[in-house]
């Protein structure tokens, strides 16, 4: 007996439902089919019960497609661990933890005294309505780094500078003040200037003088001091770390020397605090010399505040307002607040509140051809040319309080570009004052409240291509005279007339001799 076909035995719904579920098995290029798709689709309705579960539809299905599309972890494989972001969150793990005790010493410490730790979250929220955005996540970070700072030394004075960017790592910069007699580092670095350096033994000048080749008679210039700790560029110390909760790395004082080379070469960062500085001309120190003396000309150039914030102190004496070398300053009471419609339309409505930084490399002026000639009394044969030189004329800059609308401008660029934070609701918004000849600076105020921050590169715009300086010309080895330069050969002729002459000179002579002698002889007589 034969057995019948399946559609004769079926029937024809049945056959329709048979023959709808094998299209609906059709797998595509991902081995998916509809039916498998609806299935979990339905299942998943079923077990969620969405109140809308018409208009979810479309959603719970793109998510389950992402599922599908999303590979899984390999089974057979350790997942590939990232090394660096458990390095970072071990670096982070510090800042949000306690040691035992320090919850009661710091509540304490709170009620009785005033603490330095600047309100970082406070500040953040006000730059980020003037355009700068630091992210809540790297707020909360820096501000407990400045936590741990304030807690580890002495201070009376801690801020937020800002960020280098760097090639390979970030510095975050804190800018801090010591409290008065409490900077050990400070006093130790005045008491090895202070230190006289020992002579080196004198050699024996007769002993093997034929020997010996001529001393040279080159002098180098002189090198100009650096300004005292509390003075000038050095007036505050600065702080940085590569990221918020690695170990801050104080930076050295700055040197004229360090500031004038760090106005001819361009480099950026690379966040290696020793990394060396291979540049023309080049630069007397590491990368950490070179954040110091970018940190001092950003500060001396683009730290501005609103006019009447700050008020000279009056403590200071008429010798120096004669002179024009006040640097002491302090905030006034009575200050009443500029609009910010005022700060945006004048620049002479803000002033500059840092030293500027004169050629020289220091904020004072040094005369250094006084230290010279001190050292050249010493020496014989001199005197007369020190008093035929004329005296060097001293370096001055902009007093403190400058206004703005003084600075020069960089091929027809204005240095600074004021504005509102906000157009459309201009009567909450705040005043932006950005620099164009540092990028990066930026200075956000209210009426009543103002903050300098700079988050940049640490180089100064330039209108034309950055070029290294050329070298200077080759100095002189000997001075040029007859008596030392070669001249050209005399001919026969002219030896044979020098001859002739030199004989009819020695003739003359003896000539003379005799007559002389004769005329003593006739008068003995």
């Amino acid at each position: 007996m034969s057995e019948e076909p399946v559609s004769e035995a079926l029937d024809p719904r049945e056959l329709q439902i048979h023959n709808a579920k094998a299209f609906l098995l059709q797998a595509d290029k991902s081995g998916v089919s509809l039916y498998e798709h609806l299935s979990a689709l339905l299942s998943r309705i079923l077990s969620e019960r969405p109140p809308n579960a018409l208009e979810s539809l479309h959603e719970l299905s793109s998510e389950l497609m992402w599922a599908r599309m999303r590979p899984g972890p390999d089974k057979l494989r350790t997942p590939r661990e990232n090394p660096e972001i458990y390095r970072k969150a071990e670096i982070q793990k510090g800042l949000f933890t306690r040691g035992a005790g320090e919850e009661e010493e710091s509540e304490r410490e709170g009620e009785m005294t005033e603490s330095p730790l600047p309100n970082l979250l406070d500040l953040a929220h006000f730059v980020q309505q003037g355009g700068l955005n630091l992210g809540q996540d790297e707020s909360v970070r820096i501000a407990l780094a400045l936590k741990h700072l304030v807690d580890a030394h002495p201070l009376q004075y801690c801020r937020f500078w800002g960020k280098m960017l760097g090639t390979q790592g970030n510095y975050v910069v804190a800018e801090v003040q010591f409290r008065e007699g409490e900077d050990e580092e400070a006093e130790e670095d005045a008491e090895e200037e202070e230190k006289p350096q020992e002579e080196e033994p004198e050699e024996d000048e007769a002993e093997e003088a034929e020997d010996l080749p001529p001393k040279s008679t080159y002098r180098p210039p002189p090198e100009v001091p650096r300004e005292e700790s509390g003075t000038g560029a050095n007036k505050y110390v600065y702080f940085v770390c590569t990221e918020a909760g690695s170990e801050w790395v104080r930076l050295p004082p700055v040197t004229p020397a360090q500031i004038n080379a760090a106005r001819k070469i361009k480099r950026l960062f690379t966040g290696n605090l020793d990394a060396p500085v291979i540049t023309y001309p080049p630069f007397p120190g590491t990368e950490a010399n070179l954040l110091r003396a970018q940190i001092a000309r950003i500060s001396a150039g683009t730290h501005v505040s609103p006019l009447g914030y700050y008020q000279f102190s009056e403590e200071e004496g008429e010798e120096e307002e004669d002179t024009g070398a006040r640097d002491k300053y302090e905030e006034n009471p009575e200050f009443e607040g500029v609009p910010v419609a005022e700060l945006v339309e004048s620049l002479s409505n803000w002033v500059h509140h840092v030293q500027h930084i004169l050629p020289q490399g220091r904020c004072v002026w040094v005369n250094m051809a006084a230290k010279s000639e001190e050292q050249l009394e010493e020496e014989e044969g001199e005197e007369e040319e020190k008093e035929e030189e004329e005296e060097t004329e001293p370096e001055v800059g902009p007093p403190l309080l400058t206004p703005l609308s003084e600075d020069a401008e960089i091929n027809q660029t204005p240095p600074w570009t004021a504005s509102l934070s906000s157009s459309l609701i201009p009567q909450y918004a705040v005043a932006v004052l950005r620099s164009n000849l540092w990028p990066g600076a930026y200075t956000i105020a209210s009426p009543k409240k103002f903050v300098n921050i700079y988050i940049g590169w640490g180089t100064k715009y330039s209108p034309e291509g950055y070029s290294p300086p050329a070298p200077p010309a080759p100095q002189a080895e000997y001075p040029s005279g007859p008596e030392i330069s070669e001249g050209t050969d005399p001919t026969v002729e002219e030896e044979q007339a020098l001859k002739a002459a030199q004989e009819e000179a020695a003739a003359a002579a003896e000539e003379m001799e005799e007559e002389e002698e004769e005329e003593e002889e006739d008068e003995d007589d």
